[in-house]
């Protein structure tokens, strides 16, 4: 199945724009589409890495997407768009957000679906954009919390939807659960909740968590996670219109993760395993901290055949052996960073 379904535009290969191409989970997501017949366009603020040996035709272009007028030339003449950027700043909580925060999260969004709205008939040409989501959204539309990430992401989700129904894109969102592991493109381990605590773990300090440890949580390998959006370009016209969980269907308890995470730690630092210790939740706690989302992923893999191929303990293993290799440990996802992100507790 072709990677974009329909011709390009210009008879050329597809041109497939992946916005936030330089994250741990875009730059996973940039190696899977090296390896596809089709011109791909990394954009990022940071330097994108290209692929060794990569199929596609690679472009890289380095924007602030934030700036006035850079989400439209980004996405110029694109056949397809994977939109991976999201804003998680804030000093205490990745999830804090801002005026700023909704310009990235949300604003961009908008500029997109604007962007790419058929100048013509809407028919098969539309471009299909998908769009990157957290299972932590789930409930987020009856609990009135406007301000937060999730909220943001959520109406990025409607701001999507709706250009879906006007003709203007096809557009799919994929929720994804924890993402873990080790991009295979840059060794990055992420800054999300296995890179956190695999630091404290390597440092020798306790791993805290807010609650019992009873919470779950589907942990999927950023492998996995990318080949997630390659199958839902090429499945976009089956896909359009909704949102769909992206994870491995199975869950697990976070102080039994922690416990992992400290005893592979230790076979790193040769020291005795950090001890797991539960600590009174900060004020900027959220309920979706205490509560264990769905993580089911039939509905997606009934449509497309996607499976995951990793295991945890793998993914786990191999964001701790690249945070001790990198001999730092991670800060939280957020702090003004752009990027897919995973939570902390």
């Amino acid at each position: 199945m072709p990677l974009v379904p329909g011709p390009a535009r210009d008879g050329r290969r597809p041109l497939v724009v992946l916005l936030g191409a330089s994250g741990f989970l875009g730059s996973a997501v940039a190696a899977e589409l090296a390896r596809r017949p089709v011109r791909l366009r990394l954009v990022a603020r940071r330097p994108s890495p290209v692929p060794a040996g990569a199929v596609a035709e690679i472009e890289v272009r380095r924007r602030d997407l934030s700036l006035p007028g850079e989400v439209t030339e980004a996405v110029e003449d694109a056949d397809a768009v994977v939109h991976l950027v999201a804003h998680t700043g804030g000093e205490k909580s990745w999830r804090a957000a801002g005026e700023r925060s909704e310009h990235i999260n949300v604003g961009l969004m908008r500029e997109l679906a604007e962007a790419l709205r058929p100048t013509g008939p809407a028919d098969a040409t539309r471009a299909p954009v998908v769009l990157f989501g957290s299972t932590l959204q789930a409930g987020m539309e009856q609990a009135h919390t406007p301000g937060t990430y999730a909220a943001q992401k959520l109406a990025a989700e409607r701001v999507l939807h709706r250009a879906d129904a006007e003709g203007a894109v096809r557009g799919v969102v994929l929720r994804l659960t924890t993402v873990i592991g080790r991009s295979p493109l840059t060794g990055s381990p992420g800054r999300g909740v296995i890179a956190v605590t695999a630091g404290r773990a390597l440092a020798g300090d306790p791993i805290t968590m807010w609650h019992d440890g009873s919470v779950e949580r589907d942990l999927l390998d950023v492998r996995d996670a990318a080949t997630a959006f390659t199958t839902a370009l090429e499945h976009a016209d089956q896909l359009r219109g909704k949102h769909w969980v992206v994870g491995t269907g199975r869950r697990h308890r976070l102080d039994r993760v922690f416990g992992t995470v400290a005893a592979l730690a230790a076979e790193h630092t040769g020291r005795p395993p950090v001890p797991v210790v539960t600590v009174d939740p900060p004020g900027y706690a959220e309920v979706c901290d205490f509560r264990t989302p769905d993580s089911d992923p039939s509905a997606f893999r009934a449509v497309t055949g996607w499976r995951p191929r990793a295991e945890p303990a793998d993914g786990i293993a191999a964001a701790i052996a690249a945070v001790a290799g990198a001999g730092d440990s991670p800060e939280p996802e957020g702090a003004g960073k752009r990027g897919g992100g995973t939570e902390r507790r």
